[in-house]
């Protein structure tokens, strides 16, 4: 069954260009950039890169990145505009890395795409050092609930942005401006359980608002039910016997 993706990813790269669409740029860009810079990371994996535009912005600031996709037109499309970069076709369920391969892995908006997110999150962790970061930016489960109708007007012709369903894990085709792809809805729960079990430590929590140049309607919806969140999960360092060595 197609999810949407190969037949999207020209419309997808359109939207996105290189700054970024609404969301990125303005609202998730600027507490994701200030999440990496500066903390000493040295080998990122972004998984489910997409075009690479974040892969791009971790390479300007010296953290040697490596992006994989499934869908192998944004691939190639990621491989036009960074000739240097290093961009492989890859699904999340099974990372072809050996285990502790990397000190910061990144999953930026891309968690609402993987079926079988139980297998994506323990690859995850798999592939991360002791002492590393997972990095996470993805809708909230509000959001992904009230899809696919999103706003619509009440009796009296107010917005509203109405949510059903909550706690019933689902996949939803949602659409925009040429794009038709496939999006999971899972409650928080699904997710915090999936990277607790993980034994990963929650350091980071945030529901970011737009920044202040960001279009003033745009951002009152976002100031009216966000839609994105983040978080930051470190696989810890146990110590024993005095000294510090991986679990």
């Amino acid at each position: 069954m197609t999810n949407g993706w190969n037949e999207s990813a020209s419309n997808w790269i359109t939207d996105i260009g290189t700054e970024g669409d609404f969301g990125r740029k303005f609202v998730l860009d600027p507490p994701m950039m200030e999440r990496v810079t500066g903390k000493g990371y040295r080998r990122a994996l972004d998984v489910g890169c997409g075009e690479g535009r974040f892969c791009r912005m971790l390479n300007a600031l010296g953290i040697q990145a490596v992006g994989i996709d499934p869908t192998e037109a944004l691939i190639e499309h990621a491989w036009q505009q960074d000739p240097t970069g290093d961009y492989r076709i890859g699904r999340a369920e099974k990372l072809e890395f050996a285990d502790s391969s990397y000190d910061l892995v990144i999953s930026y908006l891309s968690m609402i795409d993987i079926p079988d997110i139980g297998k994506a999150i323990a690859e995850m962790t798999r592939v991360l050092e002791h002492g590393g970061t997972l990095l996470i930016a993805n809708l909230t489960s509000f959001n992904t609930a009230g899809q696919p109708a999103g706003w619509c007007a009440d009796a009296d012709g107010q917005p509203r942005f109405c949510i059903d369903h909550y706690i019933d894990e689902r996949v939803e085709w949602v659409s925009w401006r040429g794009v038709r792809i496939h999006t999971w809805h899972r409650p928080l729960s699904t997710y915090m359980s999936l990277l607790l079990n993980q034994g990963l430590e929650l350091r980071h929590f945030a529901e970011p608002m737009p920044i202040p140049s960001a279009d003033p309607p745009r951002a009152e919806l976002h100031r009216r039910v966000p839609y994105f969140l983040i978080m930051e999960w470190q696989r810890p360092v146990a110590l024993h016997l005095g000294r510090t060595s991986p679990t």
